[in-house]
């Protein structure tokens, strides 16, 4: 199963870092927060990504071909051009990167990648939120809810609006704004999806966050994963040093081996 990773926005709100680079590529402990995010899935067995590139994506694309050099020790002939490498590199991941151009919006991105995720369900999420969600506990309850999307709803206090959601807590009903009866769950991302909801983008000014997910609940066919663990994104530079922090004390996301 593909991993779609939404990797193209302005990140206006962390302009100090992203005047110079995109927003996923951000670094957290020295890495970039997509790292970390590729490092989750393929913990989980999901190593087959597909990068939603647009803004500076040259950056993404030069981190990715300059990986293996860049992580380990190796010699060059410089007359031939022959390389022996030293050493061989940890993370078996097969990485895409796509331009979805600058002005796309989110939905308008996914819709670009269409013909490289249409061959069955695929993961979707954002290039800028970490989390310690079990991968493949959503994906086994995505394919049993029948339904063509699901998302991962957690807690976070603050500024999101909140998801209404039937008694059992697996399907969404609406968007609204946050309130106390359901604990303020948020739309954390961490998507799985079926072709179908392709259908549902109309061109590259779509959001996916509006109407895609708003034709969803009137079809009821957007589900809900519960998620009570771990869970930050990284829209602002209080964002990141919270990150920074949680990351030097263990970093509550970090489920892999090094």
């Amino acid at each position: 199963m593909k991993v779609a990773i939404f990797a193209g926005g302005f990140g206006t709100r962390l302009s100090e870092e992203t005047a110079i680079r995109p927003k996923p590529m951000v670094e957290i402990g020295g890495r970039p927060i997509i790292w970390h995010i590729m490092k989750m899935y393929a913990h989980h067995g999901f190593n087959d990504f597909v990068v939603l590139g647009g803004y500076k994506v040259d950056y993404i694309r030069d981190y990715f071909l300059n990986y293996r050099a860049q992580r380990t020790d190796y010699t060059i002939d410089l007359k031939t051009g022959n390389i022996d490498w030293l050493e061989s590199v940890s993370e078996d991941w097969r990485v895409t990167v796509l331009d979805t151009g600058a002005d796309s919006m989110t939905g308008g991105r996914l819709k670009r990648a269409m013909r490289l995720l249409s061959d069955g369900p695929f993961c979707l999420t954002y290039g800028d939120g970490v989390s310690d969600v079990n991968i493949r506990e959503l994906v086994e309850v995505h394919k049993a809810s029948k339904r063509w999307c699901t998302l991962t709803a957690v807690t976070q206090p603050g500024r999101y609006g909140a998801l209404r959601l039937n008694e059992d807590l697996n399907r969404v009903e609406a968007f609204r704004e946050k309130g106390a009866a359901d604990g303020g769950l948020i739309n954390g991302g961490f998507f799985v999806c079926e072709p179908e909801v392709f259908e549902l983008i109309d061109d590259d000014q779509t959001t996916w966050e509006n109407e895609p997910m708003d034709r969803l609940v009137e079809r009821d066919m957007l589900g809900s994963y519960h998620h009570s663990g771990y869970w930050q994104s990284m829209d602002s530079l209080r964002d990141k040093i919270t990150l920074e922090t949680a990351w030097a004390s263990g970093a509550p996301w970090k489920q892999w081996k090094d």
